[in-house]
């Protein structure tokens, strides 16, 4: 098999580029990242030194792919499907990028805050990065449902990068800052991801790892 994606079933960056392939049927191979494993870990490190998952690797074309946006731009160019996750309109795909961004930056990364903080010993707890984080979840939580606005999807009316990034922000994301009535749009949306097929497989998949998540604070 031409493309091994080396991932973990729980991690958000991953669902995001799973939801990708599962989208077009794209073959690949999973290799789970155990950075439990000194040498599986030293392994990862010679194919791609920050240690980040996902890592997209594709033997027919001597490619070792990065970075979960680019991954699956890459993957549109490589092994294109019946989803296009970028359109070819310029203003389209500017506003595709953008949503792909906004989610990222703004949504999945004081997520990780959070979460972060929650499995840090006790002595090394950060209150503060953790009041930011919520902040900065609220902040975003407001900024989507005006975006949102009369969209079935995060860029328009068809699915694609954006709403890769989206299913996992915002899955996680409301289980540390839950949406509530005053986010109509944004819960709406989040109701449509967790329909997909493509997500709910990510989802089902990951379910056996669900105990790994650290529910409260």
């Amino acid at each position: 098999m031409s493309l091994t994606l080396h991932m973990h079933p729980l991690s958000s960056y991953c669902w995001k580029v799973l939801i990708a392939l599962y989208e077009n049927a794209t073959p690949f191979e999973a290799r789970l990242v155990d950075f439990s494993d000194p040498e599986g870990i030293a392994a990862f490190r010679a194919l791609w030194p920050t240690t980040k998952m996902p890592l997209l690797c594709d033997a027919a074309r001597d490619r070792t792919v990065p970075e979960t946006s680019i991954i699956i731009e890459y993957l549109q160019a490589a092994y294109p499907g019946p989803v296009r996750f970028i359109p070819d309109d310029p203003e389209a795909a500017l506003r595709t990028r953008l949503m792909d961004r906004l989610f990222d930056l703004y949504v999945m990364t004081p997520m990780q805050a959070i979460v972060g903080d929650r499995i840090r010993p006790a002595d090394a707890k950060d209150p503060y990065g953790v009041i930011q984080a919520r902040a900065q979840l609220a902040m975003a939580y407001g900024l989507l449902e005006g975006e949102l606005a009369g969209r079935t999807w995060a860029a328009g009316e068809d699915f694609g990068l954006a709403d890769c990034a989206a299913a996992p922000a915002l899955f996680y994301a409301n289980k540390v800052a839950p949406l509530t009535d005053s986010h109509p749009k944004v819960s709406a949306y989040l109701d449509r991801l967790l329909a997909r097929p493509s997500f709910a497989r990510v989802l089902q998949e990951a379910e056996p790892y669900f105990a790994m998540f650290p529910a409260g604070d």
